[in-house]
């Protein structure tokens, strides 16, 4: 393991991937979505503040809780001078999070419930649509899993994201 004097104030890509536990390919690919930023030396090697241990550390917690890079992306620059995230920010996001968790929660129990029983596309492709989706009427809905994916006022409809209907699953 490569020692990190805590005098060190930037660290390279092989520094900061093995104190954050992530492949070097995953920090280029978080700098190329703006997740992450670096500086480039003269030698064009990238450089990175150490406070960026934290914010990758706010991005693998955020992706292991089911929030996707582009929510993250959206609350990291939020943040003033798109500065590493704070206690008191992790609290904030997280809160603000809690209704999309909440979804991906029960869509995941009406996945795990409904699994051997119907794939919930609509298709009436099973003899059991055709008790469940006479005359395709979650087809209507659109496409996709429509019972598995989607709820609206206890009818099937648009997917709900972030409180708002969007036309499809992201």
């Amino acid at each position: 393991m490569t020692n990190l004097p805590w005098e060190a104030s930037e660290l390279t890509v092989g520094q900061l991937a093995t104190r954050s536990g992530v492949a070097v390919t995953a920090l280029r690919f978080y700098e190329d979505k703006g997740l992450i930023h670096s500086r480039r030396t003269a030698g064009n090697q990238r450089r990175y503040p150490r406070d960026t241990l934290r914010r990758v550390a706010f991005i693998r917690v955020s992706q292991r809780v089911g929030i996707p890079l582009k929510m993250i992306r959206e609350a990291l620059a939020r943040l003033p001078d798109e500065r590493t995230p704070t206690r008191r920010d992790w609290a904030e996001l997280s809160a603000a999070w809690q209704a999309e968790l909440d979804d991906r929660i029960e869509q995941l129990r009406r996945l795990r419930d409904d699994l051997t029983d119907c794939i919930g596309c609509g298709c009436l492709s099973l003899g059991h649509c055709k008790l469940s989706n006479p005359f395709d009427r979650l087809g209507e809905a659109g496409p996709g899993p429509r019972r598995l994916l989607t709820k609206v006022d206890g009818e099937y409809g648009e997917v709900q994201v972030g409180g708002a209907p969007a036309a499809s699953p992201s």
